[in-house]
Parts: structure tokens; sequence; C-alpha cells
């Protein structure tokens, strides 16, 4: 009975752990690159631990491939100047991330150009040196 117990307490560690691990790589995203994308704003999420946008962009068929762009929770975005309300369905704007090395549409949130010209991204505006 103890090794029964002993057991399946590992392996539910062991599966915690695995999960948090899967969680947080960012294996698949290409750090050392920055792609940018104009599209029309599918959804924005506004959940945590991570906010989300899904953009769709024109592509070279013609057709429109959706972007899923993963950025990072919501109180960093709150610092950085953003409201739930910062980014709407049907919004057109520009979007630069790091990109998915598998080339599959998507990746890792730096800056959008909002369709009012505003700038934001993930951290607070440097102040303005005197």
């Amino acid at each position: 009975m103890t090794r029964s117990v002993v057991g399946w307490c590992c392996a539910m560690v062991l599966g915690m752990a695995a999960l948090a691990a899967a969680h947080h790589s960012a294996a698949g995203v290409d750090r050392t690159k920055s792609v940018t994308v104009n599209g029309i704003v599918k959804e924005f999420r506004w959940t945590n631990p991570h906010s989300w946008i899904d953009l769709d962009v024109p592509n070279a068929k013609g057709g429109t491939d959706t972007w899923s762009v993963e950025m990072t929770s919501p109180a960093f975005l709150l610092r950085a100047g953003w409201k739930a309300s910062s980014v709407k369905s049907g919004d057109r704007v520009s979007i630069t991330l790091r990109p998915m090395r598998s080339g599959e549409p998507g990746g890792l949130f730096v800056s959008i150009t909002l369709p009012d010209g505003r700038v934001l991204g993930e951290r607070p505006a440097a102040p303005a040196q005197p």
C-alpha cells in the first residue's frame, strides 16, 4: 500500500514538473529575429497568465493566415499603458514579434502600432533623458 501511494505521488510530481517546463519553454521561438505583420485583429484575449492576439494577415496566395501572438500577463501590460480595451476585434494594426522557428504563423509579442498611430509594448516607455 505504501509503495503505491509513494509511486502515485512521484508520478504526480513528475507530471506537474513536465507541464511547468513545457509552459515556460520558448524553444520554439526564434529570439534572434523580429517580424512585423499587418492585419486585422480577429481576437484579443486579456487573460492570465498570458494575453493573446489573433491577427488575420493576408498571405501570398490571396487568402489570410491567422497569426497567434503570445503576450505577457495583463498585470505587466497595465504597467506599460495598456487597458483591456486597447485592442478590439476589427482593428487594423501592425505587430512586431519574435517568430516561431517552425515557420508557423505566430510568435512572441514585441510591440503593436494601433490604428491611431500609438505604439504599445510590454514594458513602460523609458523616461525622456534631460
